[in-house]
């Protein structure tokens, strides 16, 4: 697809695109603008029009048009790769090296889905009984009905079917579409229907309520060519625009929480529909924003989502918030029927999900009560676990403690025989090795490199290999000029020394962290721990 991405970059310059998200301003050769990441208190981001690249200082990202696509809509490199094809002209079926017979029945299921709205919307025009339910029972008004390309698929079980067979489809690109049950009629019967739309604007799929009687209550699109439920996430491609410039997202549990929520003014509202939340879902938000609030009702089943939520969170890095003040409602959408001010109020009342969390816990339990307390103190440490962060960590095993009664020690202890349990249970398992580069190593390797390759070193040794890849060569260029700007007379011998003696302190750290938490985990009277030891201490001396 090499191919296809330069017609691409040939037909669309950098600044127009990272301009739809940023504002940009000129600085010499370059471009400079905020962080559409809202890290930055001064202009932080670059961008070279010359060589088609950008860089995020404050972010440490960077890159070219389809990484920055990646990066702001929180979306694959297919996705970023269509969404620019589908901006610049370019038709992609002219480069794919696939089954041409897969993209043609994608590009006829996605014309099957178009047409299916617009025959659902004009059957909502022409039924007063349902604009009834849809505008004075939903109360939702013609602004937010347009917006999400509401309708209604009549009763009679047929009429989709009929209608799209007049325009050729077959019944097998009506299945790859999900339009058709096994019984080959249509899948959608007397419900009100919402359509499910992608980060890059196809509609993918539906979610349909049923407007009189009958079960289930929601029906939506099962798993297609096109849609993928433990990916998508309903609301996105409305709320996108508004998660960045506000710089949070909220996420509730039912489908019509999202509509009602945008049609209240609050339209950074997404939901998993229909699903438990998944990692790919949760990294997807975290791309567009670090704040993220959940807004799940406070039943049984709230509380679970939650609870897996901050585990996925927990092994991502990514903190979340709850919001819980309902006033007396059952969800977001009876709150905002009662009034929709309160719901705006809501959504800045938050507290930290494990809060939250714990104080439901709390409300289910006799804390005076031995066995309860043995199963309060069984879940939170559980909960617990998912934290990285010490200090937060050693807060709530305080908070826990002082709530159960018993010294933090016991608490610990339990929590280190829980732990030691599910390692002994596990340790036969064999686990994927990653290798995170931390963030501060990264800033530091990308320094060094634009130094070696443009600051014309040669008595420092810098022992990184230089890439292969013309953009990322392109960003180093622009990080080591935006370096030196406005350096009047640079050393860049001194300069690299400097940044080398940094880089391989922060390498010795962050090697001795790992040995002892692997120090941890060994039996003190073995012969790996007396080497693991003795590594530890050699690479303490050659930092003093």
């Amino acid at each position: 697809m090499n191919d296809a991405k330069e017609e691409i970059k040939s037909r669309l310059s950098i600044e127009d695109v990272v301009g739809r998200y940023v504002e940009l301003k000129r600085a010499g050769r370059n471009l400079k603008g905020h962080s559409p990441w809202g890290v930055d208190k001064t202009p932080s981001f670059m961008v070279s029009p010359e060589k088609g690249i950008w860089h995020d200082f404050s972010a440490n990202k960077g890159g070219d048009i389809f990484t920055f696509v990646m990066e702001v809509e929180g979306i694959s490199f297919k996705e970023a790769m269509e969404k620019l094809a589908a901006e610049a002209g370019v038709d992609l079926s002219k480069y794919r090296g696939g089954d041409p017979n897969v993209t043609k029945r994608k590009v006829r299921a996605k014309e099957a889905l178009v047409l299916a709205t617009r025959f659902y919307q004009a059957c909502l025009a022409r039924n007063r009984e349902v604009c009834e339910y849809v505008f004075y029972k939903r109360n939702l008004n013609r602004n937010t009905v347009k917006e999400f390309k509401i309708g209604y698929s009549p009763a009679s079980g047929k009429a989709l079917y009929d209608a799209l067979k007049k325009r050729g489809f077959t019944d097998q690109e009506l299945k790859d579409a999900g339009l058709l049950n096994q019984y080959g009629k249509d899948m959608f019967r007397d419900r009100m229907m919402i359509p499910f739309i992608d980060t890059t604007g196809n509609i993918i799929g539906f979610t349909a309520r049923i407007v009189g009687k009958g079960e289930p209550k929601y029906l939506n699109t099962q798993d297609t060519i096109l849609f993928n439920k433990s990916r998508f996430i309903f609301g996105l491609s409305n709320a996108k625009e508004a998660i960045r410039h506000s710089g949070f997202v909220v996420i509730v549990e039912g489908n019509m929480d999202v509509i009602s929520s945008h049609q209240a003014g609050v339209k950074e509202a997404v939901a998993t529909s229909g699903t438990a939340m998944t990692e790919q879902q949760l990294k997807a938000l975290s791309n567009l924003t670090s704040d993220i609030r959940l807004a799940y009702d406070g039943d049984e089943a709230g509380v679970k989502a939650t609870e897996r939520a901050i585990m996925i969170a927990g092994d991502l890095g990514i903190d979340l918030t709850v919001i819980s003040n309902y006033h007396g409602a059952k969800d977001p959408d009876e709150l905002i029927q009662k009034d929709p001010t309160l719901w705006q109020n809501a959504v800045e009342e938050r507290v930290p999900a494990v809060d939250w969390l714990l104080s439901k816990y709390e409300e289910n339990l006799n804390l005076r009560l031995a066995p309860d307390k043995k199963k309060y103190s069984d879940i939170a440490l559980k909960l617990l676990s998912y934290i990285k962060d010490e200090i937060e960590r050693a807060t709530y095993e305080e908070k826990v403690a002082k709530k159960l009664g018993v010294e933090v020690t016991i608490l610990r202890e339990k929590g280190k025989r829980l732990d030691d349990k599910l390692n002994q249970t596990t340790k036969y398992l064999k686990k994927p090795k990653t290798t995170v580069v931390p963030d501060y190593i990264k800033k530091l390797e990308d320094s060094l490199l634009a130094l070696k390759l443009f600051g014309g070193i040669t008595k420092i040794k810098i022992p990184l290999d230089v890439p292969e890849d013309e953009t990322r060569i392109s960003e180093l260029e622009l990080i080591f000029n935006a370096s030196h700007e406005n350096v009047k007379s640079p050393n860049y011998e001194q300069e690299a020394a400097d940044l080398m003696a940094r880089y391989n302190a922060e390498i010795r750290k962050d090697r001795i962290k790992e040995l002892n938490e692997k120090l941890a985990g060994l039996d003190d009277s073995s012969d790996e721990y007396l080497k693991v030891l003795q590594e530890i201490t050699d690479l303490q001396k050659s930092s003093n």
